[in-house]
């Protein structure tokens, strides 16, 4: 295989996966109604802290682990088919969910530029959410397009995802500046700053949601067979790409907060963008969109590459058929790409809340990989710093997955996160059992 990727190309990928459409969401819904802007920054930087440590067991994998695959591979050949079925499972529907998530906010996106003209041949309603025929129609034509940028080979989507991930930090940037030398900060200062509590279970709060809200990173292994540079750059491009999702976040929830107190941005329609139109009028409002744009089609790809590679070392395996493991001539997977496509356009038929529901799980799912690794890699780890690491690595997994499902944490999943679960779950072991135990895609 050729080694077609730069250190640029997957820095772009890493920030352009770990960056979606929630960054700019979540500082109205969740972040300053619950944490606040200080909390809030302390739980990013706490939870990037924690994902970098995390990282350590990953740089031990891509030394050891030198197939496609990532945290399957790695768990198949060290712990045997059933755990590495169990981390494919869970990393598959993390996935998967991102696909869809980030092509519902294309239709977002369109109804605040356009309104709702383009909303029309109501359909039905999931959840309350109401299914428009030309959100289908639009959400499907974005997934339709991503997955023929990647069947065109890693190396069109790479240098797509170059120009998101570019575009999208340096507006960023340059919002937050002017947004902070324009407006009367006294506001800002007296609703988040002069009456500042420190709040530990605020901070839980955000840092529960870090797998999720970092599971970027861990494209990285996916790819690894395409580096164009070591292992250790590798390690180094993941850490500055977490660094740069904590910036992002960051910036947009004190970008919103500048305009909003707590309660203000819980009932503002959407915050961040109202705060940048506030003080930065329609102009800046039209550079955050295409911010935006950046950060959700820097998301399709990246889960899309992610995906598709995941699906093909399943093939590889012969966990499924084979044929998902076939290349065609640009080195891309066409039959898992359209596979992944096939899932993904199921999604717009069942509306934004239910992908919600779905997209909550995966911070549970990602820490379960996040654990797997951190085991083996205490194993592999040949340094007695490393082996610490992956020790605290497992440790900071498990507290994931506690905040996520004990009664009475802070970061409980909902309901109906916990009935998808069980349904996941379920179609797991259904498939595990008729298909995969027995062999039907082995050879003989």
């Amino acid at each position: 295989m050729k080694k077609k990727l730069t250190r640029l190309d997957v820095l772009g990928l890493v920030i352009g996966s770990v960056i979606g459409w929630g960054s700019f969401t979540l500082p109205g819904k969740q972040f300053l109604p619950i944490s606040g802007v200080i909390n809030t920054t302390i739980g990013l930087i706490i939870g990037g802290i924690l994902v970098i440590i995390i990282q350590n067991s990953y740089h031990i994998m891509l030394e050891n682990n030198k197939g496609e695959g990532g945290e399957f591979t790695y768990t198949y050949n060290n712990l045997g088919e059933k755990h590495g079925f169990i981390v494919a499972w869970s990393l598959s529907l993390c996935y998967l969910s991102m696909i869809p998530l980030n092509a519902s906010a294309y239709v977002l996106l369109f109804k605040v530029i356009f309104g709702d003209k383009l909303s029309f041949l109501y359909m039905y309603q999931v959840a309350g959410y109401k299914v428009y025929f030309s959100d289908v129609i639009l959400m499907s034509l974005v997934i339709l397009i991503f997955a023929y940028v990647n069947i065109k080979g890693l190396k069109v989507s790479s240098k797509v995802q170059n120009i998101m991930s570019g575009l999208l930090v340096i507006i960023v940037f340059v919002l937050l500046v002017l947004m902070i030398k324009k407006a009367d900060t006294s506001i800002f200062l007296q609703n988040y700053v002069f009456n500042y509590e420190f709040s530990f279970k605020q901070i839980l709060s955000v840092i529960a949601i870090v797998p999720f809200l970092f599971v970027g990173f861990d494209v990285i292994p996916q790819v690894s067979n395409e580096l164009k540079f070591s292992v250790k750059k590798a390690t180094s491009i993941a850490i500055l790409s977490i660094i740069v999702g904590v910036f992002i976040y960051a910036s947009l929830n004190i970008i919103a907060g500048i305009s909003f107190s707590p309660l203000e941005a819980k009932q503002s329609e959407w915050a961040v963008a109202e705060s940048i139109i506030n003080i930065l009028g329609y102009l800046g409002f039209l550079f955050m969109l295409i911010a935006l744009w950046a950060a959700i089609t820097g998301g399709i790809n990246g889960f899309m590459i992610a995906s598709s590679k995941l699906i093909a070392s399943l093939g590889a395996y012969e966990i499924i058929n084979q044929k998902f493991y076939k290349k065609n001539k640009k080195d891309a997977y066409p039959n898992a790409i359209i596979f992944v496509s096939a899932i993904s356009l199921v999604a717009p038929f069942v509306g934004r809340e239910v992908i919600l529901y779905i997209v909550d799980m995966a911070s549970l799912l990602a820490a379960i990989a996040y654990l797997y690794v951190g085991y083996i890699s205490n194993k592999k780890a040949k340094t007695r710093k490393s082996k610490i690491f992956s020790k605290i690595s497992v440790l900071i997994s498990t507290m994931f997955i506690l905040l996520l499902i004990l009664p009475y944490s802070p970061s409980q999943l909902s309901k109906n996160s916990f009935i998808f679960l069980i349904i996941w779950v379920g179609l797991g072991i259904l498939l595990y059992v008729t298909n995969v135990k027995k062999g039907k895609n082995k050879k003989i």
